[in-house]
């Protein structure tokens, strides 16, 4: 089989010496060449720590023969750019990092690829990066953080803050959780975006079985980094183990299932589609809603449950849920390893995969004097946390292309409810309202022109805290927006409402008084009365046909630079947000 890196050398004279310029030795230019791409930087705790990662990766590529030449497009933190206006710039992050790994794959030679990464957008950025330039391919998740003291973990950030604004807790205790709530690198110990992506990565086919979301600090950790490297030159030499080879509509169903059955960040249905996208497969969030329907939900992990999520590979990660739902999953979809999901999950069972995780488990136990078993982690598919999945998309005259909740997270209260409109044009001016007690019991606050080409579709955190955190309001009143929310948001909050505001939306029609329909059970979310009082739907639709005559569009935000780019050319939030130029 002729190697693209050799056919390249021919080509290009020039490419050897500068090579060797950059510490190649004459004999390594012969060789199998990997790139081992990755979002190493000082950014946050999911990238500090992958340079180990990555050198354990060369030693794996080396073992087997071949040579790995690092690159690197760091990502941003979402948590540390949460409230300001940097996080406007956290979803668009995701297409430049897809953007640099085309660049870096196609402007020199390789035959293969290795991807590390941990955190929200570097994994799907370098998984749409990973399909578009489509070199036989394995990526690597980052792993997760340890939990700290007392099993704190950075989500319990707010009780903490909370407690201290109420005079529950002095400053000193306060101050002690923010010292110790990120004890290690990896991403933050809860499925919020990172850990769910790092999770689909392994559910696509993508990374090693077993390898989504291990302890970052665990040294089977760096086992699997040196073998992922090693099975990046074994596929670079083998036919048909492209990424485009083993992704199919059947892996996406299969990562869906997981989705549903680890109550999974609703993010999850921005990156999805985007990377459906680059394959070429068409993902919306009725794929997610058909499949969630009867889907069991099974992983007992913070937000929506009670461990870290360091537990999760201690009951067996990605295979263990897997195992429950075998009999809803396509067994005969290709991986990495060269070999079917189905043969993969026999070969763990008997390679003692769980009885290492066993270990781990009563590691833990004694750390903190627990008695976890794995079924405290990972229910049996006949004990289910939950059997409706764990997300569902609303439709309607308020949501023509849909809207997301997370019905796991939200309050049965707001399961059915007729609520008041309380619109707000920007996150500031409602959070403002929320905390100085203007929003009241009943109301359905509206977020809006917050969608990715309002203002680059910013996560609603702060403003969805508040009002979760609030004993009354948290069941009570729902949150709707055309922008996103945390993985690790809980309460009636319902978000990606499309078309957005930007665009004419209905969102953007909403009045002060309107009355709103949500129905979880029958998927609807609607403009039902004006000012209090019912109305028909074709009284609804008349008054809102003669508002969009009176609407007039925004000026854009955004005048130059990145977020201009990407508020001209994001798709749809319900279609994933990527760039269509």
């Amino acid at each position: 089989m002729q190697l693209k890196s050799q056919e390249m050398r021919k080509l290009a004279p020039e490419l050897d010496p500068l090579r060797i310029g950059t510490g190649w030795k004459k004999e390594d230019l012969g060789k199998v060449q990997v790139m081992v791409e990755s979002t190493y930087g000082d950014s946050h705790p999911g990238s500090g720590h992958l340079n180990i990662l990555v050198e354990e990766v060369r030693k794996g590529i080396a073992e087997e023969g071949g040579f790995g030449a690092r690159y690197h497009c760091t990502d941003i933190c979402d948590g540390e750019s949460q409230g300001t206006d940097g996080i406007n710039y956290s979803l668009a992050s995701r297409e430049m990092i897809a953007n640099m790994i085309e660049i870096h794959a196609n402007a020199t030679p390789f035959d293969a690829g290795v991807y590390l990464s941990s955190c929200d957008k570097g994994v799907p950025g370098n998984l749409m990066g990973l399909a578009r330039v489509n070199i036989p391919s394995v990526f690597v998740p980052g792993g997760t953080m340890n939990a700290g003291p007392e099993m704190l973990t950075l989500e319990q950030l707010g009780m903490y803050s909370a407690k201290f604004e109420r005079g529950e807790i002095d400053e000193e205790k306060l101050d002690w959780a923010k010292c110790n709530a990120c004890p290690s690198c990896g991403a933050c110990s809860f499925i919020g975006t990172a850990s769910t992506m790092q999770i689909m990565a392994e559910a696509l086919g993508l990374a090693l079985p077993g390898t989504a979301l291990m302890p970052s600090t665990s040294p089977d950790l760096l086992a699997f980094a040196r073998e992922a490297g090693r099975q990046a030159v074994r596929i670079a030499q083998m036919e048909n183990m492209r990424p485009s080879d083993i992704v199919t509509m059947d892996s996406f169903e299969n990562a869906i299932l997981v989705h549903a059955a680890i109550s999974g960040s609703t993010n999850c249905l921005l990156h999805l589609p985007a990377i459906a996208h680059e394959f070429g497969i068409e993902i919306t969030g009725d794929t997610f809603d058909r499949l969630h329907r009867n889907a069991r939900y099974l992983l007992d992990v913070r937000p929506a449950g009670r461990w870290p999520a360091e537990c999760f590979y201690y009951a067996g990660g990605v295979p263990a849920i897997m195992e429950e739902i075998k009999e809803h999953l396509h067994l005969d979809v290709m991986t990495v390893t060269g070999k079917t999901l189905g043969e993969n999950l026999e070969e763990l069972k008997n390679n003692g995969f769980y009885e290492k995780c066993e270990k781990w488990l009563q590691e833990f136990n004694k750390r903190y004097n627990v008695n976890l078993t794995k079924e405290d982690i990972i229910r049996p598919y006949d004990k289910a946390i939950g059997t409706d999945g764990s997300i569902a998309i609303l439709r309607g005259n308020l949501a023509p292309e849909g809207a997301v909740i997370k019905h796991t997270a939200c309050p049965k209260e707001m399961f059915k409810s007729v609520l008041r409109a309380r619109p707000f044009d920007s996150e500031e001016e409602c959070l403002d309202a929320v905390l100085k007690h203007k929003v009241q019991k009943g109301d359905a606050v509206f977020i809006r022109y917050e969608g990715p080409k309002g203002s680059g579709m910013p996560e609603m955190f702060y403003t969805s805290e508040a009002i979760s955190s609030d004993k009354e309001l948290g069941k009570s009143i729902a949150l709707i927006t055309d922008g996103r929310f945390s993985g690790a948001s809980t309460g009636p909050v319902i978000g990606h409402c499309s078309p957005e505001a930007v665009d004419g939306g209905p969102i953007a029609l909403v009045e002060e008084g309107d009355l709103i329909e949500i129905d979880v059970m029958e998927r609807k979310l609607n403009i039902i009365g004006i000012a209090g009082e019912r109305k028909s739907m074709e009284e609804i639709d008349e008054i809102l046909a003669k508002r969009r005559k009176n609407w007039k569009p925004r000026e854009a935000k955004y005048k130059k630079g990145v977020l201009r780019l990407f508020s001209q050319h994001a798709a749809s939030p319900m279609k994933g947000a990527y760039l269509e130029y």
